[in-house]
């Protein structure tokens, strides 16, 4: 089936990538009880590979990775508090896998701004992927 007809997708590997770049959050990630009671800046940047299962060429939103909802998805993840960045990040990798099986491959890179290491530092990040 040609993409005009809507039969693009998994069975022929058409794939795209989304990006969701500089999501910010304020949350309570870290180990340190100040980390757990004041929260500190974060931000997120994801990029899924999707299948496009025809939806560019039918023009439909309900074909897509609504990224909206991936928003949410993230959202509602950092508003767990967790010891460290790394669980956050896995977390978020393991919702998005979930709850999106167009998504073939993800990664989240999960970064705490000017963290508590005793120097001057912009942030610190773990990505994860799959």
């Amino acid at each position: 089936m040609s993409p005009q007809s809507g039969g693009a997708g998994k069975a022929d590997g058409i794939t795209y990538e989304l990006r969701i770049e500089g999501l910010e959050f304020r949350a309570a990630h870290g180990c340190y009880d100040v980390e757990q009671r004041v929260g500190g800046n974060f931000t997120v940047d994801l990029a899924l590979e999707v299948d496009d299962g025809g939806a560019a060429a039918a023009d439909d939103v309900a074909r897509t990775v609504n990224y909206v909802e991936v928003y949410e998805t993230v959202r509602r993840e950092m508003s767990v508090p967790s010891n460290i960045i790394e669980n956050t990040a896995l977390r978020i990798l393991d919702a998005i896998s979930e709850g999106f099986p167009q998504v073939r491959h993800a990664r989240v890179t999960l970064a705490k701004l000017a963290p508590p290491i005793g120097g001057k530092a912009d942030r610190v990040a773990v990505t994860f992927s799959n």
